[in-house]
């Protein structure tokens, strides 16, 4: 899971690289074509039977909400810096609480209440809002992480009923179909070999880095993984240092530490209650 974050935490640099020049959809689609021929991959050993799903339309929603999730994302990274960016997306897990008690009916305590507010001022301490140091495009990480919060939604009501990996191919099909419809629209070819090396390591790396954290949940539980999650800031910073000469400062260091702390808090809440059921 560590290593999947890693690799995750690359891609959003190389991602970040790309925005100079081409558009947030091809970088998107360059993103996902790994996944997408490796998905290919499988088909062509197990046959389509991994793409058999009495939800199908539930699997292009969570695609869909994916290339959102991606593009908004990506957009936001051509203005705001890495570890900003992945530290405002950190709240995806305190919208997922909000969506389960609302649409789910799942119980909610005071508790994991507060850890959803607490979070939530860690990220406005982070964003800053009305301040030098603020950009609005650092608002399309906040949507970001709503489309993922909601991707996250979905993935609750498919599981037990469709197995990872048809998940997975679904999700890589319609994100890889999706983006292909724009192509024409924003396609900008590289003019150089450095660029395309660049796109080649995007699209490898965002294949392992779901490969690695698909074998992780394989092998353990998602609550015992959940806070690998967290080192995301860790890469994001030193990635941000070393390719962008960006440093977090204090006061985004305050509210990552407060949006991490309330995050671990509220995994610790939801082992708790599902270990009581």
């Amino acid at each position: 899971m560590a290593l999947g974050f890693f690799a995750f935490a690359a891609t959003d640099t190389l991602a970040k690289l790309l925005t100079e020049n081409f558009h947030p959809l091809q970088i998107v689609w360059v993103r996902t074509l790994g996944l997408f021929l490796g998905v290919c991959v499988l088909i062509g050993i197990k046959g389509t039977t991994i793409l058999i799903t009495p939800k199908g339309g539930l699997q292009i929603v969570r695609g869909v909400l994916a290339v959102g999730s991606a593009s908004l994302f990506i957009i936001a990274l051509k203005f705001v810096p890495l570890a900003n960016a992945i530290a405002v997306s950190f709240v995806a897990p305190f919208i997922v609480t909000i969506f389960g008690a609302l649409l789910l009916k799942e119980p909610v305590g005071l508790r994991r209440w507060l850890a959803v507010i607490v979070g939530f001022i860690g990220m406005l301490i982070v964003i800053r809002p009305g301040l030098a140091v603020f950009h609005p495009a650092i608002f399309l990480v906040v949507f970001a992480a709503v489309f993922f919060a909601a991707r996250q939604l979905v993935s609750r009501w498919l599981s037990g009923i469709d197995p990872i990996v048809t998940t997975i191919a679904y999700t890589s099909i319609v994100t890889f179909l999706l983006t292909s419809l724009t192509l024409p629209f924003v396609w900008l070819t590289p003019s150089d070999a450095n660029t395309l090396l660049i796109m080649l390591a995007l699209a490898t790396l965002s294949a392992i880095g779901e490969v690695l954290i698909i074998s992780a949940l394989d092998i353990a539980q998602s609550v015992v993984l959940a806070p690998m999650h967290y080192t995301l800031i860790l890469w994001g910073t030193l990635y941000g240092y070393f390719v962008f000469n960006e440093l977090p400062d204090q006061w985004t260091l305050i509210g990552c530490s407060i949006i991490v702390l309330s995050g671990l808090y509220t995994i610790y809440r939801e082992h708790r209650l599902s270990h009581r059921s």
